[in-house]
């Protein structure tokens, strides 16, 4: 399944390629904002997810599409997990994440590495869980890199994914709408040096093959007891997955 929305509309390069530029070009500003523009709600996203794996334990754990690590802060919050790595294929993104690192002396905890979603750096069954956060719609090849996600994650191992998805009802999806498409990129442009990020964003989304239709992606990578669980009238889901 590959992914013909990107961020630059550059037929010459890659869609990994334009998605680490435009990262690389927002990582100053993506934190602020993240929750500027999700009224803090994606904080509450986030806590959910990760309780999700609250049963299982963890002690070893990926983060993939890490970006500046707020995520990864929250499971190691959380969960207390061993390890945290995160990977990610922004360097400008890895830089801040690696700024709170050090700021809350937790590099024995979480170590950030650069990398590609489609070819992990990693042995195989190498983990107990794998988080991605707003991460798999800028995959070039969602089937590829959920694949590879199974290929590191130990047997009993879970996947945890939190992306945007589309409203069904009246009047939340016509409110989404308007503002993914007319406001989000507005807030960009004036917040942001690069305005196309935040213009991409709501195209992604529109997309992104979410629902049942993800689960299908999850399900064809081999993960078992594959779910959703709509947040917020439906804005965003939390897709989980075993090996």
């Amino acid at each position: 399944m590959s992914d013909t929305v990107t961020p630059y509309g550059d037929p010459t390069a890659a869609k990994k390629e334009q998605v680490a530029t435009m990262f690389n070009n927002i990582s100053g500003t993506y934190d602020f904002l993240n929750h500027f523009m999700s009224l803090g709600i994606d904080t509450i996203w986030r806590k959910k997810a990760i309780r999700s794996l609250k049963d299982l334990q963890p002690r070893f754990i990926l983060d993939v599409a890490t970006g500046t690590g707020d995520f990864a802060f929250e499971a190691l919050k959380l969960l207390k997990p061993e390890k945290i790595t995160g990977v990610d294929i922004s360097q400008g993104m890895l830089d801040v994440a690696r700024e709170k690192i050090a700021k809350r002396r937790l590099q024995d905890k979480f170590e950030v590495r650069l990398g590609d979603s489609e070819g992990l750096p990693f042995a195989d069954d190498s983990f107990d869980a794998v988080t991605v956060a707003f991460g798999v719609r800028n995959f070039e090849n969602l089937q590829k890199g959920m694949d590879d996600i199974y290929r590191v994650l130990k047997p009993g191992g879970r996947v945890v994914v939190l992306e945007f998805s589309k409203p069904k009802n009246f009047p939340v999806k016509q409110l989404y709408r308007f503002y993914f498409n007319r406001i989000t990129p507005w807030i960009g442009r004036v917040f942001s040096k690069d305005g196309r990020a935040y213009s991409y964003l709501p195209e992604s989304v529109a997309q992104f093959p979410d629902g049942a239709a993800f689960e299908a992606v999850l399900s064809k990578a081999g993960f078992t007891m594959t779910r959703s669980r709509p947040q917020t009238f439906g804005i965003c889901s939390i897709y989980l997955g075993t090996k």
